[in-house]
């Protein structure tokens, strides 16, 4: 087993100066992992966090299928040609799982005895918010350091404004929207979009503006159908021959296909419902995730060897952040409520 590296060799100011001299002698042992739901930017994160390490003299290990491969010892060592035309494909390819052993604290016991077998100096977390409660989990129980990078759709975590898979997962979104409404137009009918978002609405609220719907449904809101209703048939009225309603999979128990029973039973009127489900995960990350994600594995690797653990890495306009663990996953990111207003406005 290799030594431990001194925390002091590395405690530097958040500007993260590049190192030489000596200090290049010294070797951080990374482990990293994607956990939960997949996002594309992912595989672009994996790769700036390998690379980044190896340009600075440091050693990465892959875990494979997230917690679950950590209990299980699954860590390969991952060099730059490893991650070699990875960024443009979505998914991971760590692979990525739900763990239910890693709910245990006999799991999690194991999961440190993973870390201490291989020498693992620092854990980063690439996942969703009960991937990030796991790394503070971890965190609690073991000596090293843990960082997050926030890898989730949902774009629902705090202290980021955008997370790895949220832009991707609203242009696939916005593009099978702008295909149903050609549907939408042609047949004069009113149709409800099923968007993911199970506790926060930040993908139903931009494509309803992007696409131009006529109403967004939020987990955030609860639903006032009559008042839905009536705006929809004001807007046939006012010349409207088709209207697209936007709902974020938790904004009404049972769904899309659940708002439309209740709204035929208060207008009687026919909805078609389409359900985009996990076509949002999928697919290559735009331009700007790769980016995202790029910077935030990159900057994760420099906030370790300054070093920081217990954080989450974050991006605050265009400014890379550092956010703690607990803030990141207790403390709630809200809906603009100016965005809201305006896609109500604009779609009369």
């Amino acid at each position: 087993m290799q030594p431990r590296i001194p925390r002091a060799t590395f405690a530097k100011c958040l500007s993260f100066p590049e190192r030489n001299g000596e200090e290049n002698m010294a070797h951080l042992r990374f482990a990293i992992l994607t956990s939960g739901g997949d996002a594309s930017g992912m595989n672009a994160a994996l790769r700036g966090v390998v690379r980044e390490a190896h340009a600075q003299g440091h050693v990465v290990m892959g875990v494979q299928r997230g917690f679950c491969g950590l209990i299980q010892g699954a860590l390969n060592p991952l060099g730059p040609r490893d991650v070699s035309n990875i960024l443009q494909h979505g998914g991971t390819f760590l692979r990525t799982s739900r763990c239910p052993e890693f709910a245990t604290e006999e799991g999690r016991r194991k999961a440190v005895d993973t870390l201490r077998a291989h020498a693992v100096d620092v854990l980063i977390v690439v996942g969703g918010n009960g991937s990030l409660r796991g790394a503070m989990a971890l965190a609690g129980l073991w000596g090293g350091q843990v960082l997050g990078l926030p890898g989730t759709i949902d774009n629902d975590l705090y202290g980021t404004d955008e997370t790895i898979g949220y832009d991707t997962a609203v242009t696939t979104a916005l593009d099978a929207i702008d295909k149903i409404r050609d549907t939408a137009d042609s047949h004069e009918r009113f149709f409800l979009v099923e968007v993911m978002g199970r506790d926060a609405g930040f993908i139903a609220l931009q494509v309803a503006l992007g696409g131009g719907a006529e109403e967004v449904l939020v987990p955030e809101e609860t639903p006032d159908f009559p008042a839905m209703v009536a705006r929809l048939r004001k807007g046939r009225q006012n010349g409207k021959t088709s209207s697209i309603v936007i709902v974020a999979e938790g904004a009404y128990p049972g769904g899309a296909q659940a708002v439309a029973t209740e709204l035929h039973k208060l207008g009687g009127d026919d909805y078609r419902v389409t359900v985009l489900g996990h076509i949002q995960r999928g697919g290559a990350p735009t331009a700007r995730e790769r980016l995202l994600a790029t910077r935030l594995g990159a900057h994760a690797v420099r906030a370790a060897i300054a070093g920081e653990t217990g954080k989450m890495v974050g991006l605050a306009g265009n400014r890379l952040t550092l956010v703690p663990l607990a803030d990141a996953v207790n403390k709630k990111k809200s809906l603009d409520p100016e965005l809201l207003a305006l896609a109500r406005r604009l779609s009369q």
